[in-house]
């Protein structure tokens, strides 16, 4: 994959095609990590938030929420910690993401290629779900160190939701990595900017990334599915990610909404933007196998 970025306006139409083609299938060798936002579900839309912004709105029909906060999942998940208590947004972050939200395809075509890890940033089920039948796996969750008086930035979990650790995880053929949580199997929530303070101190020295992250992206790129990053939180937590990995990583994006930030900061951190509707992305990626 010689691609390089300066090629962006010619990743349309026939060479962004051919470009994904190449990439799905190194995804399909696990020389690719797929890197999942929550713009993925809106291929089948489930009843629960699927963009920091929705989630915000979901907040506000629970609370009332000053200016500053409406439009911000994470401020505003911060003014309801400070105005009640923890436990509150706890709860409604539960509540937000009870329901269940089953595999789409692509969820389980990834867990069939046993891949050595795949990075989901939501806080739904779906990709856990979608890789229960099998075996030889495991999942790696950031967790919030508010309150919780342990030295530790995130958990591990095998395939029954059990927890795990480190040693164990290693061993793991297929790595989950959620970096801000999940509601399953513990509800661990990255949410609030006081979650966020100090992982964000010390993110850029790699403390919070779980080694076996670390290990299992030398050597391999990242291909970013439903992604945005109109946010600095969510581009810090791309760029730590995919730290020392090898480049070019790829990004499909909607040149609609793509803002001058977010094209600024894939074309600085060495991300190819392809320009491509997600569901045909989709089933270009899915026909790899």
């Amino acid at each position: 994959m010689n691609i390089s970025v300066a090629n962006i306006e010619t990743l349309k139409l026939a060479d962004a095609e051919a470009v994904l083609k190449d990439v799905a299938a190194e995804l399909v060798a696990g020389k690719v990590v797929p890197y999942l936002g929550p713009g993925l579900l809106d291929l089948s839309p489930p009843a629960i938030p699927t963009t920091p912004e929705a989630l915000s709105v979901f907040f506000g029909t629970k609370v009332a929420l000053p200016k500053r906060a409406k439009g911000n999942a994470w401020t505003a998940a911060q003014h309801i910690e400070s105005m009640k208590h923890r436990n509150t947004v706890s709860a409604l972050m539960a509540e937000a993401f009870g329901p269940e939200v089953a595999p789409l395809p692509i969820h389980t075509f990834l867990a069939g290629l046993k891949l050595p890890m795949i990075v989901d940033t939501w806080y739904d089920g779906a990709m856990r779900a979608a890789l229960a039948g099998s075996t030889g796996w495991g999942e790696v969750q950031g967790i919030t160190r508010a309150g919780i008086g342990e030295d530790r930035w995130y958990r591990f979990y095998d395939a029954d939701g059990k927890e795990s650790d480190r040693a164990t995880a290693e061993t793991w053929q297929t790595v989950l990595y959620k970096p801000h949580g999940s509601v399953a199997p513990a509800k661990n929530w990255l949410i609030s900017d006081a979650d966020y303070v100090e992982v964000l101190t010390e993110i850029d020295i790699q403390t919070p990334i779980p080694d076996v992250v670390k290990n299992r992206r030398t050597e391999r790129s990242f291909l970013f599915l439903g992604c945005r990053f109109h946010d600095q939180m969510l581009r810090t937590y791309a760029r730590q990610i995919t730290k020392r990995s090898r480049l070019p990583h790829f990004a499909i994006v909607d040149e609609e909404v793509l803002t001058k930030n977010e094209l600024r900061f894939l074309l600085t951190h060495g991300i190819t933007p392809i320009a491509m509707a997600l569901p045909k992305a989709v089933d270009i990626i899915t026909s790899a196998a």
